[in-house]
């Protein structure tokens, strides 16, 4: 911890920027729960714990493979005839509070590289903010397509690093991680889902280490989350407590089972299973989006 405070001492910008992060946090949790307290004695159990279930589920693969929450529970929401503004609204709502705890608990495991955080986190944000924006007031479901043929690209190439035996070298000096950064935000806030996807999976195909690109991924998204969830509260008003109190709680249970998980596992395991749950996503996207 000291190690952070003489960092952030350091970078006095950034330190202003995770203040202001830290309001947002307290704000949303406010907004989006205050009106909900007395819900508590009306609110629908059986929902609750099935949502329950389905947080920790997509958590546990979320910090272990760096994606699917958002994918997996949106189209959970999606299933059950919630408009899509609202399903991507609230999966951001309870994504705030997950993320964060899979965020940290890859932090205090050593598997974010603040390097590489630094370069995706405010394009990201500037991403979702306007994947948000877009979404509140036009159908996201026209892009999905073109989403899910990248993934697909993307699922594709993970898998091929696997097989060939020639290693790709990081360029973490890349000037194209800022632009993907912006693009997996916006994605991230129309889908409901789609940063780890997009931007975990494009660093692994990149060639870098599975453990640092999705550690550091999914720290970012706390951040890409939030920026999510506080533009859709200008738009989105309503607020079911079942799904999302479920949603936050199953994923922060789970979140540092996963952390633990990605540390430990053999990397061409790991590349081998993200590679085939990016191309089973796409592939259902696609499907889905062209119905």
């Amino acid at each position: 911890m000291e190690k952070v405070i003489i960092k952030l001492k350091e970078e006095p910008l950034w330190s202003a920027f995770f203040a202001f992060c830290f309001v947002l946090v307290i704000l949303i949790s406010f907004k989006s729960f205050s009106g909900a307290i007395d819900g508590f004695a009306g609110m629908d159990y059986e929902m609750f714990f099935w949502f329950l279930l389905v947080g920790f589920v997509a958590q546990t693969i979320d910090g272990a493979l760096g994606m699917a929450y958002g994918v997996s529970s949106n189209s959970i929401l999606l299933g059950i005839g919630i408009p899509p503004a609202v399903a991507s609204a609230w999966v951001h709502f309870a994504q705030v509070f997950t993320s964060l705890a899979s965020g940290f608990s890859h932090w205090r495991l050593g598997n974010v590289q603040w390097s590489l955080a630094k370069k995706l986190l405010i394009p990201g944000v500037v991403g979702a903010i306007l994947g948000a924006y877009f979404l509140s007031n036009i159908d996201g479901n026209a892009i999905k397509p073109f989403i899910a043929a990248y993934l697909l690209l993307m699922g594709l190439i993970i898998l091929s690093k696997v097989i060939r035996r020639k290693k790709r070298e990081f360029n973490a000096q890349s000037k194209s991680l800022p632009y993907l950064a912006g693009v997996g935000g916006f994605a991230d806030a129309i889908g409901g889902g789609g940063w780890g996807p997009i931007v975990n999976s494009t660093l692994l195909g990149k060639g870098h280490v599975p453990r640092f690109a999705i550690g550091t991924g999914n720290f970012v998204e706390i951040f890409v989350s939030l920026a999510s969830a506080s533009t859709f509260l200008f738009f989105v008003k309503e607020l079911s407590l079942a799904p999302v109190l479920g949603l936050i709680l199953g994923g922060v249970i789970a979140a540092p089972f996963a952390a633990r998980i990605v540390k430990v596992m053999n990397p061409r395991v790991l590349l081998t299973l993200v590679g085939l749950l990016v191309i089973i996503l796409s592939i259902r996207t696609f499907y889905l989006a062209v119905q």
